[in-house]
């Protein structure tokens, strides 16, 4: 039987990161450009306040989003990718290239 070598622990651990729930969707929507949290929440369907918030903090303290608060009344957050996150979007796009090939749209189901 011939020996399969081990799995690089800063591959994995970097298809966790990225590969957590809603992270690589947010990430895939700031390679747009800076983004306000409605923004975001809009872009992304489905997502919790809460889970936002959370995916939005964990990218934060792993230095792939900046958060950009602006002192006016009211006060503006804004998200954007640090040089380490756009760093992800060569890999962001050759998946998204795959799941437009192989990924089937979800069948639109009669409401009627």
């Amino acid at each position: 039987m011939e020996h399969i070598p081990p799995v690089c622990s800063r591959y994995h651990q970097a298809v966790e990161l990225i590969g957590r729930r809603w992270a690589g969707a947010i990430l895939r929507v700031l390679l747009s450009g800076r983004a306000r949290y409605a923004q975001l929440s809009e872009a992304v369907p489905q997502i919790s306040d809460r889970m936002l918030s959370e995916r939005l903090r964990e990218l934060e303290a792993e230095g792939l989003v900046v958060r950009h608060v602006a002192p006016d009344a009211p006060v503006r957050v804004e998200y954007e990718l640090t040089e380490k996150g756009r760093a992800l979007e060569a890999p962001i796009m050759a998946i998204a290239a795959w799941a437009e090939r192989y990924i089937p749209l979800p069948e639109l189901r009669d409401v009627g």
